[in-house]
């Protein structure tokens, strides 16, 4: 049975999959720590999770250790090829990035980041973080419904790639309860569990992703990747004090988001629908002008501390009203991406966010290896001079968006969720269920959600909602004028994940009931 809750005072991990979150606690319960446990978890979900996160995606990661100031920030995103070119793709014919193609393929982060992760909080070694991954890999696990599903959605786009065949066995999709293994990936995470990043960045792994990418990721692009370790982006709202990666991660959206609802006097009831509309223009007003800003952060024309400075945030604050504010549609980023975090004995906690972007990512198998690469890349622009425009050795935006959140200098909150463009939106959801409303981990993800992609001409909001809304949500929600449907629990609107820290160190720790595999591991 997959348990969606964990409340208690020791380690635990919460994630899209129940032996994902297994597999971190008996890592932490073995001595590991909380970041030992987090690569462990993410190992897990890439193998049977894999249009979700795998190897061949990005990472970002915050941590907080008792009697830390702040929060350790690790950006493992890769950069564009040697060879990438926005002029090329405009000769193939492309006016806009597009969405599957080798040119989206950016260097995989997610091995040098476990390895940077290690390097500097971790207590095992990467071979034994490793090896519940390998072992499921090797001999097999059972398909989820949602996997069948994604694998069903998919076969089309992958169909005749090398590593297709460990996931479709005797070339059909496999049914739900089905056990899958997944030889190919199990060999070459071995590999890099006995030699390092060379079983990856180099060898024959590294002449895979660059055949596939035909060329345009070099042998030395991939020897020379690294991750940074950055100083998080911060805002002190709603009591605490909310952690993000600063761009090229999309998360300051969320801080920005809750900058300007703190200044709307919201009303504190869920069945109210003027909070919803109110947190609903608060996002709106802080994203809309994303797709001008976010990029790899050497060449934004504005910074993270200017995007959040108050005046702004206030500015954006007064043109809300009863009614509808006008802004721009942002430019949408999709994502598949698994999100978890973890909590050790000791009170270390780690919000860590691991993804290939559009489900399995590109579509494209570095080969036969059973790695498949993202397509990161996808969020460039080929708008000529723009700071997010394709070239040689940037980062693209990024839709990954991870918070961590301190009250008086304690962890209190890990919180984050899958959902690419809409990241931001749910996250402010959950967030302002917990610190605003007061629900707890359980009730705030059981709360039915809200989704915009599109902002629409003028005054037009358009909303998706999920058809456990209270109808005066709905009505009130239309009356005000946003164009609202009502749709079922959508999987895509997370899943999400949440440990809730009290002051005396007891966790509550929640997954996602929209997603039948997410769990809560814990003791």
């Amino acid at each position: 049975m997959v348990a969606r809750e964990m409340v208690g005072p020791g380690a635990c991990a919460v994630s899209p999959h129940h032996l994902a979150s297994q597999a971190g606690l008996e890592i932490m319960e073995a001595g590991g720590n909380a970041v030992d446990a987090a690569i462990a978890v993410n190992a897990v979900v890439g193998v049977v999770r894999p249009t979700d996160c795998g190897i061949g995606g990005d990472l970002f990661v915050l941590l907080q250790r008792p009697g830390d100031d702040a929060p350790a920030v690790l950006n493992a995103s890769g950069r564009a090829g040697a060879r990438a070119s926005a002029a090329a793709l405009h000769a193939e014919g492309y006016h806009e990035m597009p969405h599957r193609h080798p040119a989206t393929v950016t260097v995989p982060g997610c091995v040098d980041g476990w390895i940077a992760l290690l390097d500097r909080f971790g207590t095992r070694s990467l071979g034994e973080l490793l090896e519940p991954a390998i072992r499921l890999a090797e001999d097999g696990f059972p398909v989820s419904s949602e996997m069948a599903s994604n694998l069903a959605t998919i076969f089309d786009l992958v169909e005749g790639q090398p590593s297709a065949f460990e996931l479709y066995p005797d070339g059909v999709v496999p049914a739900a309860g089905a056990v899958l293994s997944r030889p190919a990936l199990a060999a070459t995470m071995r590999a890099i569990a006995e030699e390092g990043r060379q079983a990856f960045y180099a060898g024959r792994v590294a002449d895979a992703i660059a055949d596939a990418t035909r060329g345009l990721i070099t042998g030395p692009d991939l020897a020379a990747n690294q991750p940074d370790w950055m100083e998080g982006a911060r805002l002190d709202v709603l009591g605490e004090s909310a952690w993000t990666i600063p761009p090229n991660s999309q998360g300051y959206i969320t801080l920005a988001t809750f900058a300007i609802f703190e200044q709307l006097g919201a009303p504190a009831r869920f069945d109210d629908p003027d909070f919803h509309h109110l947190l609903i223009e608060a996002y709106r007003a802080a994203a809309w002008d994303r797709s001008i800003h976010l990029a790899d952060p050497n060449h934004m024309t504005a910074s993270v501390d200017e995007l959040l400075h108050p005046l702004r945030t206030a500015e954006r604050a007064y043109a809300i009203t009863s009614g509808i504010a006008r802004w721009p549609s942002p430019a949408p980023l999709p994502g598949g991406t698994a999100y978890l975090c973890t909590i050790d004995q000791d009170g270390m906690g780690v919000s860590y966010m691991q993804s290939n972007y559009s489900g399995i990512g590109s579509g494209i198998s570095a080969g036969d290896t059973g790695v498949w690469l993202h397509n990161r890349g996808a969020g460039f622009t080929l708008t000529a001079d723009h700071p997010n425009e394709l070239a040689p050795g940037k980062r693209p935006a990024h839709t990954l968006a991870p918070s961590l959140w301190t009250k008086d200098g304690q962890l209190s909150m890990l919180l984050g969720a899958r959902g690419g463009d809409l990241q931001p939106q749910l996250v402010a959801q959950l967030a302002a269920n917990l610190l605003y409303l007061g629900m707890d981990p359980t009730e705030a993800q059981s709360m039915p959600r809200w989704a915009t992609e599109e902002f629409g001409p003028g005054s037009r909001s358009r909303l998706e909602v999920e058809d456990t809304m209270p109808s005066a949500v709905v009505a009130g929600l239309r009356t005000r004028g946003h164009a609202v449907e009502v749709v079922p629990a959508q999987p895509g609107w997370g899943p999400a994940s949440i440990i809730r820290i009290d002051a005396a160190g007891t966790r509550h720790a929640a997954a996602d009931p929209r997603i039948s595999t997410a769990s809560a591991a814990g003791r």
